[in-house]
């Protein structure tokens, strides 16, 4: 099968190639998923789950990529739940080969269904960026209507999920970014907007929670803003400042099928939009996992048409 494959740490994304590798076979409880469409993430090639197996193994030549939807094309020893030839998509292993390839063996429990009327690039599109969103939310945050929440990157892949979400839920979202990206995150649900590079973060006032997906400077100062019994959330590694009398909590995404669940449903009855900003092939994915200029929205690699 086709695929695209990393075998030199040291070289990161300029050592990605396009290869024949073979079909991977199903373990127990896997499924083997013909990819219609893989997502992402710009800088998995530095997590250590891209090089090692769980016991700290050298994996290489490993594929990149953890979101996929696709057909399900044959099942594992007693796998149940999900059938051949069934539409589904989700988020696989972090330490196993990935879904920018034609097939990829993905644990079932790990996938939910796709419904006939989401095109697949929208499915490989939902679960990393959702899936944050939800549980840093729901599980982390314990979000309640009527609360207050600051997130940041607000028209970004994470944030304008967050943001979309949140309001939904009912709370009160105050987005951030760039000047440039004002107008998407108000048109995401926020219902104000602080730019990072002229406004000042602190007149925000006091909040239930911050979603962070930066870090650094602006998860310093964000500390400063949970009010008594709140929340700083983040995705940017542990926190270097902890709210004064709220919680902080790091986190890493995980697979959930009724979450996938919850998330499409929202996608197919329009209450929640996903951020793809380009599509491209399989044969081109070297390419756009190394732009040569910012990108804006998730970038999908549509394996088959």
């Amino acid at each position: 099968m086709k695929a695209i494959v990393v075998t030199d740490q040291t070289a990161g994304t300029a050592g990605m190639t396009p290869a024949e590798r073979p079909e991977p076979t199903p373990a127990g409880n896997d499924v083997l998923v013909e990819v219609f469409a893989s997502g992402f993430t710009p800088d998995e090639l530095t997590w250590p789950s891209s090089w090692t197996d769980r016991l700290g193994r050298d994996r290489t030549p490993s594929v990149p990529g953890h979101e996929l939807a696709g057909v399900v094309a044959a099942l594992g020893y007693g796998t149940t739940g999900l059938s051949v030839g069934q539409r589904v998509f989700g988020l696989t292993d972090w330490t196993r080969d990935g879904t920018l390839a034609e097939y990829a063996a993905v644990e079932a429990r790990n996938l939910a269904p796709l419904p006939g009327d989401v095109d697949f690039t929208v499915g490989a599109s939902l679960p990393i960026s959702g899936l944050t969103a939800w549980q840093g939310l729901f599980q982390h945050g314990r979000l309640q209507v009527g609360q207050s929440v600051l997130v940041h990157g607000a028209a970004g892949g994470v944030g304008s999920m967050v943001t979309q979400l949140a309001r939904e839920a009912g709370a009160h979202v105050i987005g951030t970014g760039r000047a440039a990206h004002r107008q998407a995150a108000l048109d995401y649900g926020a219902q104000e907007f602080v730019d990072l590079e002229k406004d000042t973060l602190e007149d925000v006032g006091g909040v239930d929670l911050v979603f962070d997906v930066f870090g650094g400077d602006v998860g310093r100062r964000s500390a400063g803003l949970v009010q008594a019994g709140g929340t700083l959330v983040t995705i940017a590694g542990p926190p270097e400042v902890r709210p004064a009398n709220g919680l902080a909590i790091d986190f890493v995404v995980e697979p959930d099928r009724a979450q996938l669940g919850e998330l499409v449903q929202r996608v197919r009855d329009g209450r929640l939009r996903t951020n793809i900003g380009t599509v491209s092939t399989l044969d081109d994915a070297v390419a756009a996992f190394n732009p040569t200029e910012r990108v804006k929205g998730k970038t999908i690699i549509r394996i088959r048409p």
